[in-house]
């Protein structure tokens, strides 16, 4: 039970640390500014993946590293030319072989290097950099894109944390995450829906109606979820507890970020297949 209590105290403290410096590049900064977060923190969660399939290979990890922070740099500066994204869509799955192919190491695990070098990019940098992306290229709903996005993720993590503890019985997917409970399922959704409702009705009013926030709340809700377990997927095949430790806590950064990369994705193809609404100002 202390533990428990002990870390609920680093994550709101990490929180209280976080979350101002978060609103601040969002609202107050330019838009560049946010991406100056974002690509350092994907590039620690890529390289946390690459620690995994790669222990014993620093050369190619680094190798990975830099074809991730190309990606990102040209997703977000090129990212309304359909051109750039084919090209990273086209170009980075080859460099995982190639690389595999260059530095051969064990072959029993050259298959698991190849694809994890060749996906990393596209399964970490390229989800987070939409979130920039959006920043950027939405203009005066930008932010509150974003703020939506995160919050359909963290607060959907916070309540499914409060009612898997106090209300879990039954297990969600014991195989890959034994502590997640149909409970905590169910109140992370809620805290999703909240969350979209919220953004409906305050930050994003005007621009996303209410029937749209329930939907895409609901939708970003399970596919962030799934995104968590699926990173727990990864790790257990691993054999590894947490990706990293260099958020208190939270363990690493893509224990951070998992449910984030989901939906991210989610609110990027609603923006860009239905789009956001121009805010009404009062003449």
């Amino acid at each position: 039970m202390a533990s428990a209590a002990s870390n609920l105290t680093l994550r709101l403290a990490t929180a209280a640390v976080m979350v101002p410096v978060i609103l601040a590049l969002l609202f107050l900064a330019p838009p560049w500014a946010f991406f100056v977060l974002v690509l350092p923190v994907s590039l620690v969660g890529v390289r946390e993946l690459f620690v995994m399939t790669h222990p014993d290979d620093g050369v190619a990890r680094g190798i990975g590293i830099v074809i991730s922070a190309v990606a990102g740099v040209a997703v977000y500066f090129g990212g309304d030319d359909p051109r750039t994204l084919v090209t990273v869509l086209a170009v980075v799955p080859l460099t995982g072989p190639l690389v595999a192919l260059a530095r051969i190491g064990n072959i029993d695990t050259a298959a698991l290097r190849s694809c994890a070098l060749g996906f990393g990019p596209l399964f970490i940098v390229i989800p987070l950099t939409l979130l920039a992306l959006m920043r950027r290229m939405l203009g005066p709903t930008g932010a509150g894109a974003v703020l939506l996005t995160l919050g359909v993720a963290w607060f959907a993590d916070t309540t499914a944390y409060f009612a898997g503890r106090y209300l879990g019985r039954h297990k969600l997917y014991e195989v890959v995450s034994p502590k997640k409970t149909v409970e905590g399922a169910i109140g992370g959704l809620l805290g999703s829906v909240a969350w979209g409702v919220i953004a409906s009705q305050w930050f994003l009013r005007g621009a996303l109606p209410l029937s749209h926030a329930l939907a895409l709340s609901l939708v970003g809700g399970v596919m962030g979820q799934a995104g968590d377990l699926c990173e727990s997927l990864i790790k257990r095949s691993m054999g590894v507890k947490d990706s990293g430790d260099v958020v208190p806590g939270h363990g690493g950064v893509l224990d951070r970020v998992d449910a984030l990369i989901f939906t991210s994705v989610v609110v990027f193809l609603y923006a860009e297949w239905i789009g956001f609404a121009l805010p009404q100002h009062a003449s």
